[in-house]
């Protein structure tokens, strides 16, 4: 094009959808580093699981079931439930999308506490909804009480992460109830449990233990935590039929891949689960005695209860973060509020004690 020539018009994008900052994942590690930015399970597929995927992708020239009946049988029987109120998607990321779409627009208001998950504002920004953000409490937690109070006639969903990503504190059990209590029962609540096979502390909320109790609750869970299968992307809802058909009606079709459903079927064999559990137990003691060290150094770390620790580094953020990655430790870091860094690899530890000793 000449200088002669007209400039093209820009083509009309929604001016808020331009603005928003797309979902930004952790940076590489160094080749002799370690990277505990994406709460990825340190280790590999359990072999079984890893073949049961091989097996699939003989099959990856055909369409998958859309409706990933084999595995959302296998979760119903799990929990006791009917096979349409198990959704399946393409993480639990994926069908928190659905589910903000499915219930809110333009001139609607989704709460959350902050800071949470950082997709959360993306998705309601997508659904041309309106985020309520809740500050979270001194200690890192929800507050639940606040979250309540904020319901307004506009209100349409609520989201609450237990424990929090990415500071790690949990719901209990006792502020669920009294929460629900006060949400108005044709408002939806979304309890994302993504880390929820890492909790240790029996008095954290189990969503699992409140199916069917809440005609607007929907609880979320995924493969890609605990059962190490983050890179083919599956998770799963359970709820009321009348609002996981809605969910369904806004999917992107065949987003769960016949891969995926493959993997998480060979996950949950008896075996190979139980071997997977394991990698959690292991993981649940690396964390505690990783808090509990970061502790003795200083450090005021919150409740943990996922596969991550919080550094609450306020200011220092970027310096502390930046003098990780020098010295081979990539943490995900959210500047102005702390530094999440995922329990890795044993090696990993006496790496992140050694900086973070000199950085307190």
């Amino acid at each position: 094009m000449t200088a002669s020539e007209p400039t093209p018009p820009q083509v009309r994008l929604r001016p808020e959808i331009a603005a928003l900052p797309p979902y930004r994942q952790g940076r590489p590690a160094p080749a002799d580093g370690f990277k505990l930015s994406s709460n990825e399970n340190p280790w590999p597929p359990v072999a079984a699981v890893e073949a049961a995927i091989a097996a699939a992708a003989s099959e990856v020239h055909r369409y998958p079931d859309a409706t990933a009946l084999t595995l959302r049988e296998r979760l119903a029987e799990r929990y006791g439930v009917a096979v349409d109120e198990v959704l399946v998607g393409a993480g639990s990321v994926s069908l928190l999308a659905q589910f903000v779409l499915a219930a809110a627009g333009p001139g609607d208001e989704v709460v959350y506490s902050w800071r949470s998950f950082e997709a959360y504002p993306g998705l309601v920004t997508v659904a041309g909804a309106t985020s309520v953000q809740v500050p979270n409490r001194p200690d890192h937690g929800h507050d639940l009480d606040a979250m309540a109070a904020a319901v307004t006639d506009r209100t349409r969903v609520l989201i609450v992460c237990s424990p929090n990503n990415p500071t790690g504190v949990p719901v209990t059990a006792e502020e669920f109830e009294r929460f629900m209590a006060r949400v108005p029962s044709d408002r939806l609540v979304l309890l994302d449990e993504a880390y929820a096979e890492f909790v240790r502390d029996e008095a954290s909320v189990d969503g699992i233990s409140l199916i069917g109790r809440h005609p607007n609750l929907v609880v979320l869970r995924t493969f890609s935590k605990a059962y190490g299968l983050a890179g083919v992307r599956i998770g799963y809802a359970i709820g009321p039929v009348p609002i996981l058909d809605a969910a369904r009606a806004t999917a992107i079709p065949l987003g769960v891949t016949g891969v995926a459903t493959a993997g998480a079927l060979a996950a949950l064999e008896p075996a190979n689960e139980a071997e997977l559990l394991a990698r959690v137990d292991a993981l649940a003691e690396r964390r505690e005695a990783l808090r509990d060290a970061l502790i003795a150094q200083g450090w005021e770390i919150p409740a943990a209860q996922g596969n991550f620790v919080w550094l609450p580094t306020g200011d220092r953020t970027v310096e502390v973060a930046e003098a990780l990655f020098d010295g081979g430790i990539v943490a995900r870091a959210f500047p102005g509020d702390g530094i999440r860094v995922s329990v890795g690899e044993h090696e990993s530890v006496d790496v992140l004690l050694r900086l973070l000793g000199e950085l307190v």
